[in-house]
């Protein structure tokens, strides 16, 4: 999408000129959990609006990983080629010391594609592109505005966009991230569900000045518990740098750029490796990203006519690998069984929580022990997790493909390939 970075009024894209005659669905959140939900219940004959508070899709970010079922959902929704025609190619990993002598090495191709290097490998704005490219034409997307007020009843939910217009809907879904506005609204403030795992993550591209080729490079400072990282793009001239970092608090806005970025000069202070020619970027970026390591759990994902799908309701944080996973499978069976029961609120949402919860259980514990293997040796921490464990290998298998991905045949399917099962129970 082409909009000009100044322009900050509402940008509507798809609107239809006919009214559907499936329910109205509103989406908060347009970047991959809001999209992916789209797709789905465009699919399942809903109408569907997607409203994003940013004025344009935001590009770059963290590269993600698609794993097991989730690129099954990948091949169900009709875009495994265009996925992985936008993936960074990455050929694997390897860990360095301070002199950048290679330690330990993990290939793309491991583990049959789902090792800690997946085979679908791709930026988090790469991603969203190609699944607003999808949806673009069947839904509308609805730019540089938000939900301001929000009121339910038995029939369905009436919204105040901070825009000005009033619409009602049939359901209302936040897919809006581990921050969700939505959430806060219908749910409670943020600190009642945000569990912070004792890390902060920043990441942002630089210009290729490392010799960068398709290995991404990680150094860790043991003593210290702090990481340096570099990975490629499709972008040869530009990489992605990323930093982890201890930190038992958080207490930056994660919308305060500059406080950002001077916590990141502080706490990276004296880091070896490449770390300082990394920071020497830090001020000319066009994407940097700074936020807290945090899950979100809930006991319930829905109230009423309002459900949260991806962040928003199960993030299971960067530590798992598995974010993007959660959100196209949740959004695959959130679409599932809404138009299963026929749009009851009450029953669709309850059945998608149902299969969703013991997989988003054993991702959020992936994530938890990949954040303690990273805390720092002391007399009070606790021991780092034996990941050599034949009950670590079981985990990760739950976590990749533990749970069953429904045909929903007799459900309404509108567009796409004819589905088919070959996922994994």
């Amino acid at each position: 999408m082409s909009v000009d970075d100044s322009e900050q009024h509402t940008i509507r894209t798809g609107e239809q000129g006919t009214r559907v005659s499936g329910p109205r669905v509103l989406v908060a959140g347009a970047s991959i959990a809001g999209p992916a939900l789209a797709h789905w219940l465009r699919r399942r004959g809903a109408e569907v609006t997607v409203v994003e508070r940013a004025p344009m899709l935001r590009p770059g970010g963290q590269a993600v990983d698609a794993r097991g079922v989730a690129k099954e959902i990948i091949r169900r929704m009709g875009l495994d080629a265009a996925v992985r025609a936008a993936c960074t190619d990455t050929a694997g990993a390897h860990t360095v010391d301070a002199e950048g002598k290679v330690l330990e090495t993990f290939r793309a191709d491991d583990d049959g594609g789902d090792g800690f290097i997946a085979d679908i490998e791709i930026l988090r704005g790469d991603l969203s592109q190609v699944l607003y490219d999808d949806t673009r034409d069947g839904v509308e997307y609805i730019f540089g505005d938000r939900i301001a007020e929000l009121a339910q009843d038995a029939d369905g939910v009436d919204v105040v966009f901070a825009g000005g217009d009033r619409r009602r809907f049939d359901l209302v879904i936040g897919a809006d991230g581990l921050h969700s506005e939505l959430r806060a609204m219908v749910f409670g403030p943020h600190e009642r569900f945000l569990r912070h795992l004792g890390h902060v993550l920043a990441f942002y591209s630089v210009p290729n000045d490392f010799g960068l080729d398709r290995w991404l490079l990680e150094y860790q400072d043991q003593e210290s518990g702090r990481s340096a990282l570099l990975r490629p793009i499709q972008d040869a001239t530009r990489a992605m740098a990323m930093f982890y970092l201890p930190s038992a608090d958080f207490d930056v806005d994660h919308r305060d750029v500059p406080a950002q970025k001077r916590l990141l000069r502080e706490r990276m202070a004296g880091l070896g490796w490449r770390a300082p020619d990394i920071l020497a970027h830090l001020d000319d970026t066009p994407d940097f990203y700074l936020d807290q390591v945090a899950q979100v759990v809930m006991d319930r994902w829905s109230s009423g006519r309002v459900g949260l799908l991806g962040d928003a309701a199960f993030s299971s944080s960067p530590m798992s690998g598995q974010g993007t996973g959660l959100a196209l499978v949740g959004a695959y069976l959130l679409a599932g069984e809404l138009a299963a029961a026929e749009w009851d609120p009450g029953t669709g949402f309850a059945r998608y929580e149902a299969r969703m919860r013991s997989f988003v259980e054993a991702n959020q514990e992936i994530g938890r022990l990949n954040a303690r293997s990273r805390d720092v040796p002391g007399p009070d921490a606790e021991p780092r997790p034996d990941f050599a464990g034949a009950w670590f290998t079981e985990l990760v298998g739950r976590a990749i493909n533990g749970i069953e991905l429904p045909d929903y045949a007799g459900v309404p399917d509108s567009a796409g390939p004819p589905i088919t099962s070959s996922a994994k129970p």
